[in-house]
């Protein structure tokens, strides 16, 4: 078998959703089992308020991670708009790493560029403005002083203020702008790149400066659990259906 890396993106997974929650562990134990490494883009949990939290009625999804990265699967984790307060315990716990918001790895030969996707959706000023106040490291120090049951009650409302949110905003303004795309790849130097958020999983190609791109979009595990597989000859979206 070829070695692969797998991705997965918004599980938002919650202890009131467990058929969501079991198809992830079986996930863990079925399809990633020989993979070289699973990065998780974010958004694994519907929202983390500190690693000092209980998570009740999440200890398969925790003890399946760190049951999969003791078998010998390197899992790594990127903070998503819903989990950004999951850290350093929560990775001793499980064995999975934590990475930089926006990283270029090396996937089977080819420069790759990885990240939630929040970041890309700059025509969306008014979340922009927000993600900079509430992801600043003064505001996450604080945060993390703040009694749990407080970060509990601002958790449940910041979940509910964003659902309205969201359902006031036109769709086209919460995806990512093909500009900003491009200007990252720039930057980046590189051709591919693979993020969530959106929930719109598709795999997109167009030019770079003349250079032929793509855009993988992961999709979200409210309706089914789906995944991307990447290999030396290229990427491969999944599902589960």
């Amino acid at each position: 078998m070829k070695p692969f890396t797998l991705f997965v993106s918004d599980l938002h997974l919650d202890a009131s959703r467990p058929a969501q929650m079991q198809e992830f562990v079986h996930f863990l134990k079925d399809e990633a089992h020989q993979a070289q490494t699973l990065y998780i883009l974010g958004d694994l949990f519907e929202f983390w308020i500190g690693d000092d939290d209980p998570a009740e009625g999440l200890d398969g999804v925790i003890g399946a991670l760190r049951e999969r990265t003791a078998q010998g699967t390197a899992v790594k984790f990127l903070h998503g708009n819903r989990d950004f307060l999951l850290g350093a315990d929560f990775a001793r716990r499980t064995g999975i790493e934590i990475l930089p918001a926006r990283q270029t790895i090396d996937l089977h030969g080819t420069p790759t560029l990885i990240e939630h996707g929040d970041l890309l959706c700059t025509d969306d000023v008014a979340y922009q403005r927000y993600r900079r106040r509430i992801r600043h490291p003064v505001t996450l120090a604080l945060l993390g002083n703040l009694p749990r049951s407080w970060r509990l009650g601002m958790g449940r409302r910041l979940r509910r203020v964003s659902a309205e949110a969201v359902a006031e905003k036109p769709p086209d303004i919460m995806d990512v702008n093909q500009e900003a795309v491009r200007q990252v790849m720039r930057s980046e130097g590189v051709y591919t790149m693979v993020h969530g958020h959106t929930h719109r999983p598709a795999v997109h190609r167009f030019k770079v400066d003349e250079m032929d791109a793509v855009r993988a979009v992961l999709g979200d595990w409210y309706e089914q659990g789906s995944w991307l597989a990447a290999d030396a000859d290229g990427l491969h979206p999944q599902s589960a259906a």
